[in-house]
């Protein structure tokens, strides 16, 4: 039987929101163990100037408790 743990964290880029999805889950696999799926939560966009400076991911990363 396995358990396991649901942790929010907020990811950017100045490329794309699928850059920022990337990066977020990147960051995740280097800290928590056992990472097995990501659930965008929510995404906006910084602007300025009229113009998109950065995209942002709210992410929810499970992993498996060992």
């Amino acid at each position: 039987m396995s358990v396991a743990r649901i942790t929010e964290i907020i990811a950017a880029s100045e490329v794309s929101f699928e850059d920022a999805v990337n990066n977020g889950v990147a960051k995740a696999s280097e800290t928590l163990r056992g990472v097995k799926s990501a659930w965008v939560k929510d995404q906006n966009v910084v602007v300025k100037d009229g113009k998109i400076t950065e995209y942002r991911v709210v992410l929810k990363i499970t992993f498996i408790l060992e």
